[in-house]
């Protein structure tokens, strides 16, 4: 038969895992801010990209320069996006996210669409 452990017990293992994985999660951000690559993989968004011109005009074709160049602008955008949704939530003392800090951080900038 098992023995029961004391609920003080049990909540220190929990305690720990979750700094453990706080700092897992501040080590993959500090990886992340330190490298220079994409983090979009390519050929997904090369697939949206092409998907969206062939809306506009059927049979037009992009250069794969262009391409990349569209997707360091993407990245950059919502990059920023992001830090200033972060401000918004840091302001509002939460630490998540949600569609309304992507929303205001764009409606502060004047972002249009």
């Amino acid at each position: 038969m098992e023995r029961l452990k004391p609920p003080w017990m049990n909540h220190h293992k929990r305690r720990r895992s979750v700094s453990r994985s706080a700092s897992h999660r501040e080590t993959e951000i500090r990886h992340y801010q330190k490298t220079a690559e994409l983090l979009i993989p390519r050929r997904p968004f090369a697939r949206v990209v092409k998907e969206e011109l062939q809306r506009y005009c059927a049979g037009l074709r992009i250069q794969a320069l262009a391409l990349e160049a569209l997707q360091e602008a993407a990245e950059a955008y919502f990059i920023s996006i992001l830090e200033d949704s972060n401000l918004c939530v840091i302001h509002a003392k939460r630490v998540t996210i949600q569609p309304k800090d992507i929303q205001l951080a764009r409606r502060i900038r004047g972002d249009r669409s």
